[in-house]
């Protein structure tokens, strides 16, 4: 298990390796100045060029690249200076030269070119509500999915089965920001004074007496749409996956042994049937990260999705690229945690040695 896990963790890092070298590239070659967006079409070019400086952007790519490269590992170059131990917050592991030490530091995703903040403490601001949100819509798609998908495998060829496929392509076509706007107007607008729920809205909202104020009716439509393709997937996936268990020899024998069907559906077949759901509601809740931009986007919901979207609208690199690297993050941990999960929900799967 030991070596599985080095091994396993050690492909990841490679990844996250090619991710950053595609991401870093593929943004800095873009026919775009920061430093112009950042001063204005008016802007003199000793304005211009301090800005390039103050971000490194008068350096080389390659150069660039290294230095992004340095500053986003845990294990880094850095200058013995109170500047840069305040900027990185390192812990200095051994000294290199007198002016230079290899330290331990958490990973530093520079400065927003817009608002001059650390993109760090950017992204904590709004993680914690897109969080929230895919965990509620995560939560939702797996209890109904697997309900559904287990009453349409146990009722197959009835009408309970037909309802449930039907409702699962439904949720397959309908592409979340389509069904964001529909969602937001039916419910947000038409049906507002029934529901009590608004067309846009983010998890707090502000009032002139009380100042932010937590507001879970806003999630309540987000939610909802961000968790309809995953419910989708989750049904067919379950069906599919707990008819072929049903078909089993072992399941035959259960029956014949005169156990109950809801013993021999939730005791004995429906663990068996987990692997591939659980495959998908992993690869879903970390793809809810990614899926929440345009739905966060159409519900004016204040969380990763509308922080990036609103950095590419004025091509802020830092945010976009720290973004981008945090969802990947997510995928790689997912993935880990999902092997692991394979062995305590069926024992019979082994870990290759």
């Amino acid at each position: 298990m030991l070596r599985y896990l080095i091994r396993k963790i050690g492909y990841s890092a490679a990844v996250m390796l090619g991710i950053v070298v595609v991401v870093f590239f593929l943004f800095n070659i873009l026919p775009v100045d920061p430093a112009r967006m950042t001063q204005g079409q008016r802007a003199d070019v000793q304005s211009l060029e301090a800005v390039r400086k103050e971000f490194g952007l008068d350096k080389p790519l390659p150069v660039q690249f290294a230095y992004y490269l340095n500053d986003l590992s845990p294990v880094g170059l850095h200058a013995r200076t109170l500047e840069e131990r305040e900027r990185y917050g390192y812990v200095q592991l051994f000294p290199v030269s007198n002016t230079h030490v290899i330290a331990l530091k958490w990973p530093y995703l520079r400065r927003s070119y817009q608002t001059h903040k650390e993109v760090g403490e950017l992204l904590l601001d709004v993680i914690p509500n897109t969080l929230i949100l895919a965990v509620l819509a995560m939560t939702m798609a797996v209890i109904l999915g697997v309900l559904l998908g287990v009453l349409s495998a146990v009722h197959q060829n009835t009408w309970i089965d037909r309802l449930a496929v039907g409702f699962s392509v439904l949720g397959i076509s309908a592409p979340s920001f389509f069904a964001g706007i529909i969602i937001a107007w039916l419910f947000g607008f038409v049906l507002s004074h029934y529901t009590g729920l608004n067309m846009t809205g983010s998890l707090y909202s502000y009032d002139p007496f009380k100042g932010e104020v937590l507001t879970w009716s806003n999630v309540i439509l987000p939610a909802v749409t961000l968790g309809l393709r995953p419910l989708a997937i989750i049904v067919q996936l379950t069906r599919s996956s707990m008819l072929e268990v049903l078909a089993q020899d072992y399941i035959r024998t259960a029956k014949a042994k005169g156990l109950s069907r809801n013993a021999i559906v939730y005791r004995h077949a429906l663990p068996n049937a987990l692997n591939p759901v659980i495959t998908a509601i992993a690869n879903w809740f970390a793809s809810l990260l990614a899926g929440s931009f345009f739905v966060e986007y159409v519900f004016g919901y204040n969380g990763l999705g509308k922080v990036t979207v609103d950095a590419l609208e004025m091509s802020d690199f830092p945010v976009i690229i720290g973004s981008i690297l945090f969802i990947a993050f997510i995928f790689v941990v997912i993935n880990i945690l999902v092997d692991l999960l394979y062995v305590w929900i069926d024992p019979r799967v082994k870990f290759n040695s």
